[in-house]
Order: structure tokens, then sequence, then C-alpha cells
């Protein structure tokens, strides 16, 4: 089965890709993290059911800025897939109140070290389920002809939903990434299990890696790569 990787230009004024030690504040990880970088494409074009995206490589263009900011965000959970449906069948919401009086749900203003003028190269390829191979041409037309047109199934971001991300496909290698090498060290590679197909109602399952860059490029392991620690490893 052969798989045509795609490059992405993404570029946005704001990111943050939390480092998942930072408690209350929030702390960005300096280059984007191979999970924020799937779900860019996933918001383009993805049928999880059916194929998956397995992120290759980021090139850093710009090099990492920091910025302080403070953000309100609500203490509440976002509601459930099931609990949205049932609104939209004709259940009464329940909004969050960010100025309600309950204490577990309204607003709060935290600190943010988020990265700004951000630019990155991603490449990335489309891997089918089992079963599924045989349209992995139809996916990647279609991922194409979205992509081009500047198309998406939602508006992308770059690791908070209120940070836009926008895109370009890229054909070749234009430019050079910025000459710059870091040892970022261990980086969440995902929240989720990607070895098979996922449901609304599956845990989170996170795995990370050791992520370095060199020459402005942060190369990605393959997720069954011993190089990348799952859920339940006995050494993760």
């Amino acid at each position: 089965m052969k798989t045509h990787p795609f490059t992405l230009e993404i570029w946005g004024d704001f990111a943050c890709f939390t480092r998942p030690e930072a408690k209350v504040e929030r702390l960005s990880y300096p280059v984007i993290t191979p999970s924020a970088a799937r779900g860019i494409f996933d918001a383009i074009f993805c049928n999880r059911h059916e194929m998956w995206w397995q992120i290759r490589k980021v090139e850093v263009m710009r090099p990492p800025k920091f910025i302080a900011l403070r953000r309100n965000e609500v203490k509440g959970r976002v509601p459930s897939d099931r609990t949205i449906a049932g609104w939209m069948k004709g259940d009464t919401p329940q909004p969050l109140m960010a100025d309600g009086d309950d204490e577990a749900t309204g607003r709060t203003q935290r600190q943010t070290m988020a990265l700004k003028d951000v630019r990155y190269r991603i490449s990335a390829e489309i891997r089918p389920w089992p079963t599924f191979e045989g349209k992995l041409a139809e996916f990647q037309q279609k991922f194409r002809r979205k992509a081009a047109a500047g198309q998406c199934l939602y508006q992308p971001y770059l690791g908070c939903r209120e940070f836009p991300a926008y895109f370009e496909l890229l054909d070749g290698e234009e430019s050079v990434p910025t000459a710059i090498d870091m040892e970022i060290g261990w980086m969440v590679y995902d929240v989720f299990q990607l070895d098979r197909p996922g449901v609304n109602t599956d845990p989170p399952a996170v795995s990370l890696f050791r992520a370095s860059v060199h020459g402005g490029v942060m190369v990605v392991p393959e997720y069954g790569s011993p190089l990348v620690l799952k859920h339940g490893d006995a050494h993760a």
C-alpha cells in the first residue's frame, strides 16, 4: 500500500501546546505537538472509523517566541456528545454559566505562557484501518481537494480553540526551516490510542516520546515505534 505524504504550511498569531506538568497555569511546549498537528489535519478531512493521520515531521519556520497572557477559563467540564445530542433532540440545554454563583463551574483567570507568531510546515500520511486500504486513493483525493480549496470541517486551532490556525497545502518545499536545535525532552505524542478506531466514549490514553529539533526539523516516530511510550507500558 503506497501512501502519499501531504505537507501543510500552518501559521497563527498565538498558540499554546500545554505541557502536562503545568497543573494550574498553562505553559506551552516551544513546538507544536504531534497531537495538535494531527488535530489540524483532522479538521480538514478525517473519517475516524476508516482512517487516521500519522504525523511524520514538523519543520519550525519561525523561532519560538513566548508571550504571557491572562485568559478567562470556565471551571466546569464541556458537556458530553450524548448530552449535546439530547439537546439537539429537544432536551432542555444546561449551559455553563461563566459568571454564575456556582464555584464548580464559574469563570477563573489563569496565566498562560503561550507562543506568538508561529509558523510550521507539517508532513503527514493517511493510514487506513484494516479492510479500508482499498479506499486510500479516495481519501487522498478528498483531502487534497479540500485542503487546496482552503476548506475544513471546523476551524483548526493551535492548541486552544481561541487560537485559530491558518493553512495552505504545499506541493514542494519552497523555503528552509529556521536553523535551530533544541532538546525538548518528553513531549506528549497523543492523548488517544492511535492503533485502533476510536469511539466518543474512549478514555484518554496519553503517549509520550523524546522530542528534539535539529536544523529546524522535529522528526516524529511512528506511533507503533518503541520510541513512543504508550499508556500501560511497564516503563512509561
